[in-house]
């Protein structure tokens, strides 16, 4: 499964294409700028009564982060579908009043297709964030939305995932036509680039020979923990699990002891005293925490002091994903090789 043929680290299409993240954002926001107001300016008028989303693997991450980010600054109760429900189980569903939001970097998996045909005729206004524009979903939505992510042939998905999550953002900035969230996202592309120039060589370090990770999230940035345990398993053959910082406590705490591994995501919102508790209660049983927060002095990750809880997450990924990538290679792994995966999933 391993292979001794390593590139370095800066040779891999992982780093090369998630470096790009920043300009692909920059180009995004400005190339979707009229696309975006008019999806909002629909959406508004449809005036959905809830939002549902469906996607799968880094895409229904987005999701997630796309479920907090709709809820908080929308009030609007925000859910993720179950792509089998109409795919294999064909069963018709009622979605009257909702918006239908597919997420997709292919934009041809047979599921996903199924299911916003499905909306569709169940009432729902439907809405496909993709990065291939002239895919079967793109043609087949009411709205499109493009990731402008360009070519992506590194099998684990980077620069798109992160246009998706901004996509997310630039939606819903102009669907609530908040001034404040569009000054934040103005100032993404900026702080991207600031991400990936940040040292998280200590993880690399801690990480290099463990077994079993936590990878810890809550709010705005469980999506982004899921990611990063999908990644960890993905690139680094490393058995990462994600949890909420709240859902952990209900069970997966019991397994966590002395030196077991721990890399937390968190950001200056609600959630944070929460977190903060879990981070001490992981250092009395022994556990070795490594947090992404800019106010903890212990075993911390640098991040972009100062940023914005909605972009905060999307800054964090940014430079997990660099050191992923440094991670795979000290552990004997080709980043751009995982086993057994292809680049284009297309599930039924």
């Amino acid at each position: 499964m391993n292979t001794p043929f390593l590139p370095q680290p800066e040779q891999t299409r992982m780093y090369i294409e998630a470096s790009e993240a920043a300009n692909v954002v920059k180009y995004q926001l400005r190339s979707n700028s009229e696309i975006v107001r008019d999806a909002a300016e629909r959406i508004r008028a449809f005036a959905p009564q809830f939002v549902i989303t469906c996607a799968r693997g880094s895409s229904d991450h987005a999701a997630t982060y796309a479920k907090y980010l709709i809820e908080t600054q929308l009030g609007l109760f925000t859910c993720s579908a179950a792509p089998s429900i109409g795919s294999v189980y064909q069963r018709p569903q009622k979605y009257d009043g909702a918006l239908y939001i597919a997420i997709s970097q292919s934009g041809k998996s047979p599921d996903l297709l199924a299911n916003v045909q499905r909306a569709k005729e169940g009432g729902a206004l439907t809405l496909a964030i993709v990065n291939v524009a002239d895919s079967p979903l793109a043609n087949l939505a009411d709205l499109v939305v493009p990731l402008q992510a360009g070519e992506e042939l590194s099998i684990a998905a980077t620069k798109s995932y992160i246009a998706s999550l901004s996509a997310i953002l630039h939606i819903v900035s102009h669907w609530s036509d908040d001034l404040n969230l569009k000054a934040i996202l103005d100032t993404l592309p900026e702080n991207l680039a600031k991400s990936w120039e940040l040292d998280w060589s200590s993880a690399v370090t801690a990480l290099r020979l463990a077994k079993n990770l936590f990878v810890i999230g809550r709010g705005l940035g469980l999506g982004i923990a899921q990611e990063a345990a999908l990644k960890l398993k993905e690139t680094c053959g490393l058995h990462a699990e994600a949890f909420s910082a709240a859902e952990v406590k209900h069970g997966p705490m019991a397994i966590v002891g002395r030196d077991f591994p721990v890399l937390v995501i968190s950001q200056r919102d609600e959630t944070r005293e929460g977190t903060e508790e879990l981070v001490r209660a992981f250092r009395e049983r022994g556990a070795r925490v490594l947090v992404a927060d800019e106010t903890v002095d212990t075993d911390q990750l640098l991040v972009v002091h100062h940023s914005h809880p909605v972009i905060a997450p999307i800054l964090a990924i940014q430079s997990f994903y660099r050191m992923a990538n440094a991670l795979a290679i000290a552990r004997g792994y080709h980043p751009d090789q995982p086993p057994h995966l292809n680049k284009v999933t297309e599930t039924v």
